[in-house]
């Protein structure tokens, strides 16, 4: 699924709520990636758009649905939210910062595991494994809780925000 996914069609009945309805990576600056990486990429847009919980929070928050477009700029994470009349509604600006050091872990584990699919034992691939989904949980909660000033979001929505972040701070 391309960057600039688009939402599910719904009947008038059937809108989200609570969600993300379209999302676009500010990827401009990026070159190619692994092929690992990139399907990484397409699922997580195609999971994080099939369902997803994210709510503004506070008084007076506008409700959803939202349109996302996630960007890098000057070592911070910047969300830039909509509505889907691509009405802006509010950035909101995270330092990458306190994610550095999980992140370099996770990018080495996953380094480790696209190794290891290819040579070694299927036992050995879960153990790594197993390490990689605990450090991608222990981002997504890290994740979850800056956020959680400015918005609401369930576990399976901060997991797929913090592949996209992962993706985004990929510089080769």
């Amino acid at each position: 699924m391309p960057s600039g996914a688009d939402p599910k069609h719904l009947s008038d009945t059937d809108e989200p709520k609570n969600s993300i309805v379209k999302i676009m990576l500010d990827e401009g600056s990026f070159l190619r990636r692994r092929p690992e990486v990139e399907h990484e990429r397409a699922v997580a847009l195609f999971d994080l758009l099939e369902r997803n919980t994210f709510e503004l929070s506070g008084e007076g928050a506008v409700p959803s649905p939202y349109h996302v477009s996630l960007a890098l700029k000057d070592d911070r994470l910047v969300f830039v939210l909509s509505t889907p009349k691509d009405e802006l509604i509010q950035d909101i600006v995270l330092s990458v910062r306190p994610f550095r050091s999980i992140i370099k872990d996770y990018f080495m584990i996953c380094e480790s595991y696209f190794d290891a699919i290819k040579t070694m034992s299927p036992t050995k691939i879960e153990a790594i494994d197993m390490g990689r989904r605990g450090l991608h949980s222990e981002g997504a909660e890290m994740l979850k809780e800056r956020l959680s000033e400015y918005i609401v979001l369930d576990h399976d929505t901060a997991r797929r925000l913090f592949t996209l972040l992962c993706v985004l701070h990929m510089r080769v």
